[in-house]
């Protein structure tokens, strides 16, 4: 019997405008994907009621964060909305050549710097149905004064023509539909050709070659 190394992992980036309700279908997808490793992201920014530090984020402080800059620590960082945010380089990798499937939170600008690490990765963007829900949504959490909304809505702006560049797009109008949707994504590429190439190889070699 050939034998084959242990396959690496694939690595899936989604990205949206704050309000488009991203946390929730990433939340009801994983589930269903247990080699899905979730990478949780690094902030500066307080915690809002109810997150807990090391499952919603790494909350650090400004000072710990910038360390983490100088070191090499993210794979990717950013700053957002006046508060930094990035992505463990050490943690994301060990997972990858371990195998596990890994899925990135993150913006438009954390994309554009992994992909130059991970040029395969797949690239998934939600969009909201329209603006207007979109900023009726970010109201409606009542987590950001009148000026924080406006901050996100001009942000939104600016972040939605770069859908055009990702590999799929996921409009969230039914929560339920955004979810299988993503699922489907997951799942087609877990099963696409490279995915399987390892598996592939030793089934083909099996046919030209009984005795192995």
């Amino acid at each position: 019997m050939p034998h084959s190394r242990q396959p690496v992992g694939q690595l899936f980036i989604v990205s949206a405008p704050s309000g488009v309700g991203k946390s929730t279908i990433i939340g009801k997808v994983l589930p269903s994907f247990p080699r899905l490793r979730f990478s949780v992201s690094s902030t500066t920014r307080a915690p809002r009621p109810g997150e807990i530090d090391g499952k919603d984020y790494h909350f650090l402080s400004v000072e710990e964060f910038r360390e983490g800059i100088d070191s090499g620590r993210f794979l990717e960082w950013a700053r957002v909305h006046s508060h930094f945010y990035g992505t463990d380089r050490h943690i994301v990798d060990k997972w990858l050549k371990a195998g596990s499937d890994v899925l990135l939170d993150i913006d438009v600008q954390g994309t554009r710097m992994v992909r130059c690490a991970h040029p395969s990765a797949h690239t998934i963007f939600i969009l909201p149905p329209s603006m207007e829900v979109l900023e009726e949504r970010l109201r409606s959490r009542g987590t950001e004064s009148r000026d924080q909304l406006a901050v996100r809505i001009a942000a939104a702006g600016r972040e939605i023509p770069e859908a055009a560049w990702y590999d799929y797009v996921i409009i969230n109008e039914d929560l339920q539909e955004a979810v299988e949707d993503l699922g489907a994504v997951l799942r087609a590429c877990t099963c696409s050709r490279t995915a399987r190439a390892g598996a592939l190889k030793i089934f083909l070699s099996s046919l030209l070659d009984p005795a192995l």
